[in-house]
């Protein structure tokens, strides 16, 4: 299925820490899951541009929940493509895939001890239910089709380039650990192959 460019907005964005660009937000006709996704043109993108698929997160990108990284990553990606030239993709896949309110029944669980991964089994939901197939979708109607991706995660480099995308490169994101989310990014570390360092935090 090939999807097309719908429109396009200029949109200043302004995000923590400080970071403040102008944006050019992109949507779509013809994606796969049928989705409202977003993506965001940033700087100048150049012939093999970073690109960075961002799953939604309303509780941290929105609320500043410090459970995950997920805030800090995305304004982190924001400035790091605006330097470079690029483009963020904004996947409306809520808590890796299974929605908003299952997350925070994971959540309550993993109150009672168990990590993010285990959360989810218990609930009868997939560890990781994401698709990047809409990304790929994404990129192709922007004409791009070599990318240097930023992300810590293998899962999504594997599925863009069986989707068709050339990954040159896979850029790491910063790690932004605390005692509120070590437990969560050392699941994601040592379940998943993310590529993360992480520091003596108590878990």
């Amino acid at each position: 299925m090939t999807a097309g460019v719908r429109t396009r907005v200029r949109i200043p964005l302004r995000l923590g820490g400080g970071v403040a660009v102008d944006a050019e937000a992109v949507t779509f006709r013809g994606l796969a899951d049928g989705g409202e996704h977003l993506a965001f043109v940033l700087g100048t993108p150049g012939e093999v541009p970073l690109v960075r698929p961002h799953s939604e997160c309303l509780t941290g990108d929105v609320f500043g929940s410090a459970r995950c990284d997920c805030g800090p990553q995305l304004a982190e990606a924001v400035a790091r493509i605006s330097e470079t030239g690029g483009y963020l993709l904004y996947l409306r896949q809520e808590g890796r895939g299974i929605g908003l309110y299952n997350k925070l029944d994971a959540y309550a669980l993993q109150d009672g001890g168990l990590d993010t991964y285990a959360a989810n089994a218990a609930l009868g939901l997939p560890e990781d239910a994401r698709d990047y197939t809409v990304a790929a979708q994404m990129l192709g109607a922007l004409g791009v089709g070599r990318i240097d991706l930023l992300s810590n995660n293998p899962d999504k480099a594997a599925q863009l380039r069986a989707a068709g995308i050339a990954v040159r490169d896979r850029v790491p994101t910063g790690v932004f650990a605390t005692e509120n989310n070590v437990r969560y990014l050392r699941a994601k570390a040592e379940q998943t192959g993310h590529t993360l360092t992480l520091p003596g935090l108590a878990s």
